[in-house]
């Protein structure tokens, strides 16, 4: 590998800065958010309304690929505090690809989009060479009063944070699913068995609207790469905020803590797709977590916004802190490059 070459996972925010949030294209005064670090999703102006926009691949699933793909990329539109409406998907198979395969990978990307009430209006689909396994791009549009949607930079020092279902609710299930074979030998097959269900807790969308309509919610932000530390971490940049969290309050399942302690990982830094974290009014957070209860989504306040000069961290279990002033670096990819 060249000396120079990039690593796996999210460019570096040094280097998003550097070589391609400055090169952008035409300036366009409708758009109200663009591309910034944290930030989910962009927001357009179209008058009395804006439409909501984000694209987003799934590199790192095969056997559930279908599924994320409609899901996470949904999850991004959710957090504005808008409900997705359309998609555009684009296919990318390998050349060991069967029409059995592309009929359950579709199968999968219709069943989730009918489950959101999502319409799928657009994309493209091939086979390439350049490829290993497949790859799905999506991109999920939204539309919003042009007074009602939410910027992840929208955090305030003084804030509580909450956080729906847990640490690692993704990768637990692409973890199951993809190293099944290894982790039998250290996992009990029913552990296994309902970790890959976690599948179905991927979407975000109900506890983001929920959230909104039940207290002051100032922003929200999905935990993807990087997971609950990554996407807290994201909060604190995108907010010129500090913030401090305590591992102890972050709901971990024992599916999750038994795949990560089986692969060394650490569940807060893996991908979490369906975990959403909330910043709100410290005032509203106790409403906000029992109107999410009450629709039997999990939630618990995990700690406060602070000033930036406080610095962002998590305090650890053993009373360390994971200092979130670096960039996280998901665990995900490790695991699977190691088995």
């Amino acid at each position: 590998m060249a000396s120079d070459s990039l690593e796996r996972g999210k460019l570096h925010p040094a280097l998003l800065r550097k070589i391609v949030l400055n090169r952008l294209g035409t300036d366009d005064p409708r758009v109200l958010l663009g591309p910034h670090i944290g930030e989910d999703a962009s927001i357009i102006d179209l008058g009395q309304k804006v439409l909501v926009v984000h694209s987003d691949p799934i590199t790192g699933a095969v056997e559930n690929l279908g599924w994320l793909a409609v899901n996470v990329c949904a999850n991004d539109i959710a957090t504005r505090g808008v409900r997705p409406l359309w998609l555009l998907i684009v296919i990318l198979l390998p050349e060991t690809t069967t029409a059995a395969q592309l009929k359950s990978l579709t199968t999968q990307i219709d069943e989730a989009a009918k489950k959101l009430g999502v319409a799928v209006v657009g994309g493209h689909s091939e086979i390439t060479p350049s490829i290993k396994q497949p790859i799905v791009i999506t991109t999920a549009i939204g539309e919003a009063s042009r007074s009602k949607f939410f910027r992840t930079s929208g955090a305030k020092a003084g804030d509580h944070i909450i956080v729906t279902k847990g640490a690692a609710i993704e990768g637990t299930a692409i973890l199951a699913s993809e190293l099944a074979k290894q982790l039998q030998k250290q996992i009990q097959a029913e552990v296994l068995e309902r970790a890959k269900q976690f599948i179905r807790k991927t979407s975000v969308v109900e506890d983001a609207l929920t959230a909104v309509k039940a207290g002051e919610v100032h922003a929200m932000h999905d935990a993807t790469e990087g997971g609950i530390a990554g996407g807290l971490q994201e909060i604190a940049w995108a907010s010129n905020i500090g913030l401090i969290v305590h591992e102890k309050k972050i709901p971990i399942s024992k599916e999750t803590e038994a795949i990560c302690n089986a692969l060394n990982i650490d569940p807060l830094r893996t991908i979490s797709s369906g975990a959403l974290i909330i910043s709100a009014h410290q005032k509203s957070a106790t409403g906000i977590v029992k109107a999410l209860k009450k629709k039997r989504i999990q939630a618990a306040v995990i700690g406060k916004t602070t000033n930036e000069k406080d610095g962002a961290y998590i305090i650890r279990k053993d009373g360390t802190k994971l200092d979130l002033s670096t960039p996280v670096k998901e665990e995900l990819w490790q695991a699977l490059k190691n088995h």
